[in-house]
């Protein structure tokens, strides 16, 4: 699309230390509390990203918080997680574990292996000390109240009331693709299937999402009193009826469909607008039967800045949160007597969409006044339209002052950097700082199996390579808008590639690690190598902490037990640090090693 190629262009076509020719979008003052210059200057780049050589495979870096215990306990976890027939069995095994020493003692054993690994304790009481630690050693926490309904593999809760969510869209329009994309597909209600690195909430109706908000809450106000500039991460799909965010992610689809449309047809797009000179005739063109008036007053809605001209965001943005000014557009397609331009969602549909948004808003609202930065995670594709745009929402009222509100970005997405560019672009102009956390994603395997049973574009990359290509490009230009907009971002990789790209941006754009905008994240128990060397030397990093009680988190401690199988280099390369900082220990008479002395 032309516009998101002018918006690329203006963030990638021109190096940061030339100001003699910037496009005009780059021209636009930025958003932010302190003016920074665009012009890179050597002797202004932060000190200390530009003489320390960060060393992530340093195991007496990697491991000076942890005691020997914990590290041979680390040892004994990543074993067991290479052996397959144990792991691919794990969730048989534990509850045999469970009946067979009873619970007490089942807590006891797991407390001193995996639920002690990768979780840090029961309660917000528990997670103190662990908290307090990593704080030392320079590292932060996400906290996640790590409970999961260990549920039977059924489709019926997701689809349960057929009567107030349509099975299949409203409306079959002219766009094979993308339409099968967002149809509804029974094959794939149970969103848990071969999916290990990702929760996923199945719907159990209005009161459960309403528990469901209280757990966030709960997590956030833990968070404000755990943690100094912690953060807290969601998911919408655990808020609201998930065929409902695929169904706004259909009508959000058919508005940016029908901008392609209307320029492509009447050919009057300008560099980045439709003229309203030209917006009925466009219409005709594509089949719409509407009269001049009516689209003389639906173009004067959508044209909020009143220029006369229409861009994608101002499109885009036609239709509220709440889908009402949908229902002013009654054109129809030429033919069809009962076929709208843009689907519309029922009054009962409307009504739980709102309850999905009051308690994402009451979320964000406490999480502000907390001082807890809240990151809404990425879910599927089909449902990430419907999830972002009610991010934004919530980040056009919560991000003024700062960025409280994170928007993810999945990079193994086709179109993930184009996503961004949109996103900046609209932050630039409604005056709210952007926040994203970046990462390459969780549900590829489900993603390419829906998409070749429906039979729509894959819309991953071909390959990690791809991949990563994306991730670093998409990390570049928000790294700029950090630069220039005030912008936040969290890289969260445990790829040692893409954390030195992202140290290395920093230093090239002026970024200082000290000034708090740029964050890094990896998962407890994993990657120490990463975090601990990154806090240690003045970055914002953090750990992914989840806490709850030792049954309750299993199916969470399962997921874990299943990725590391998958990500066997990694965890190879770990033990081995691990292996050479106990042998260092016994060999240098530390094997009494007390993290707590060296910060005390």
């Amino acid at each position: 699309m032309a516009f998101v190629q002018r918006l690329r262009h203006s963030y990638t076509a021109f190096p940061s230390k030339c100001r003699e020719f910037r496009p005009v979008f780059c021209q636009l003052r930025w958003r932010s509390t302190t003016a920074i210059s665009s012009t890179i200057d050597e002797k202004s780049q932060p000190k200390l990203a530009r003489d320390m050589v960060l060393d992530f495979d340093d195991p007496k870096q990697a491991f000076k918080s942890k005691t020997t215990w914990e590290i041979v306990r680390a040892l004994a976890v990543f074993k067991i997680c290479s052996i397959d027939l144990i792991v691919k069995n794990n969730k048989m095994l534990m509850t045999a574990a469970q009946k067979l020493l009873g619970r007490r003692l089942f807590e006891i054993i797991m407390k001193g292996t995996f639920y002690g690994h990768f979780v840090a304790g029961e309660s917000k009481e528990d997670i103190k000390p662990k908290i307090n630690t990593m704080e030392k050693f320079g590292v932060g926490a996400i906290l996640d109240y790590a409970v999961e309904a260990d549920m039977p593999e059924s489709p019926s809760n997701d689809v349960s009331n057929k009567s107030t969510v349509n099975e299949e869209p409203a409306q079959d329009f002219d766009v094979a693709d993308a339409e099968r994309r967002y149809k509804f597909q029974r094959a794939f209600v149970d969103r848990r299937k071969n999916l290990f690195s990702a929760r996923t909430y199945m719907y159990e109706g209005e009161e459960k999402c309403d528990e469901n908000r209280d757990v966030f809450l709960e997590c956030i106000e833990t968070t404000g009193k755990t943690s100094q500039n912690g953060f807290a991460a969601i998911k919408l799909t655990a808020l609201g009826r998930p065929l409902l965010l695929l169904r706004l992610s259909e009508i959000l689809n058919q508005t940016r469909f029908y901008f392609d449309k209307l320029a492509s047809k009447s050919g009057f797009l300008t560099e980045r607008s439709i003229a309203s000179t030209a917006f009925h005739k466009g219409l005709q063109d594509i089949g719409i039967d509407m009269s001049e008036d009516e689209a003389s007053r639906i173009f004067d809605i959508i044209d909020q800045d009143r220029t006369g001209d229409i861009d994608v965001i101002e499109w885009h943005n036609f239709l509220t949160p709440q889908l009402q000014l949908a229902k002013l557009f009654k054109a129809k397609v030429k033919g069809e007597k009962d076929k709208p331009l843009i689907s519309t969602m029922t009054d009962s549909e409307l009504k739980e969409m709102q309850n999905l948004q009051d308690r994402l808003v009451q979320i964000a609202e406490l999480a502000k006044e907390r001082g807890v930065t809240l990151m809404v995670d990425a879910e599927q594709s089909y449902f990430q339209p419907a999830i972002s745009r009610l991010t934004l929402d919530c980040q056009r009222a919560c991000n003024k002052e700062k960025p409280v509100v994170f928007n993810t970005y999945q990079c193994y997405l086709k179109n993930a950097h184009d996503t961004v560019l949109v996103d900046l672009e609209l932050a630039k102009r409604e005056n709210f700082y952007f926040g994203a956390k970046l990462v390459r994603g969780a549900y590829m395997e489900q993603e390419r199996s829906r998409a070749a049973a429906a039979k729509y574009e894959d819309p991953i990359h071909p390959n990690y390579a791809a991949t990563n290509a994306c991730y670093h490009e998409v990390a570049e230009t928000i790294l700029r808008s950090v630069a220039e907009q005030g912008s936040h971002l969290m890289i969260a990789s445990h790829n040692q590639e893409s954390v030195r790209l992202t140290v290395q941006k920093m230093k090239d754009y002026g970024i200082d690690p000290k000034d708090g905008k740029v964050f890094f994240g990896q998962l407890l128990g994993m990657c120490d190598g990463i975090t601990y060397a990154l806090g240690q030397a003045g970055f914002s990093s953090y750990k992914y902490v989840p806490y709850g009680p030792v049954v309750e988190v299993l199916p969470y401690l399962s997921r874990r037990a299943m990725e590391n199988r998958g990500l066997l280099r990694g965890i190879v390369k770990e033990r081995g640090m691990l292996w050479e900082e106990l042998k260092r220990r016994a060999r240098e008479g530390e094997l009494g090693h007390d993290p707590l002395l060296l910060v005390s």
